[in-house]
């Protein structure tokens, strides 16, 4: 049993590999705008930019992220949402908030570092109106109805087995 398990978890990870080769392969080295990357200047530029999700719901949050910008940058898409700080690194991040009255559509954003003048952009997409406000299970505390119903059975299990226990413990005096 346990070799099989081996060999599940191991054609797993060969999967993962094998499928992640085509997404590393689709992103393109840094290299100067008009020969098809996004930014180079010998790497000292914005590359590489990538959000998720692509297609995000007005007032929800978008990842963005970008190579190239060492010491941090800014994301900007006027009327879309705020201008955000990129952060330093090989590879930087930005939480981005779309604005509850962006205009639904296709968009672009543009990342620019702090060390350049290069500017890359990126394409997203505003869907209309507001997503599932889903994966809040567990956040949210009881309400004082719950709590107290929950006390009151808790209460009333607590009693009952306590005068299960003394029935059960109390001799019978018709027996000899």
């Amino acid at each position: 049993m346990r070799v099989l398990r081996a060999l599940t978890v191991t054609a797993a990870a060969c999967v993962a590999v094998g499928l992640s080769i085509p997404v590393a392969s689709a992103n393109p080295a840094a290299g100067p705008p008009e020969s098809g990357g996004q930014g180079g200047n010998g790497g000292r530029g914005p590359s590489n930019v990538s959000v998720t999700p692509y297609s995000v719901h007005q007032g929800a949050t978008m990842q963005v992220s970008a190579a190239g910008c060492g010491h941090g940058g800014t994301v900007a898409s006027p009327g879309n949402f705020s201008p955000a700080n990129l952060s330093a690194g090989s590879v930087g991040f930005a939480t981005v908030r779309i604005f509850n009255h962006a205009s639904p559509g296709t968009h672009t954003l543009s990342v620019k570092c702090n060390d350049s003048n290069l500017i890359a952009t990126h394409r997203f997409q505003i869907l209309h109106g507001r997503g599932a406000q889903g994966g809040l299970g567990g956040s949210f505390g009881p309400s004082a109805a719950e709590t107290a119903i929950g006390a009151g059975l808790v209460g009333a299990a607590a009693l009952g087995a306590g005068v299960h226990v003394l029935r059960r413990r109390r001799p019978h005096r018709n027996r000899a």
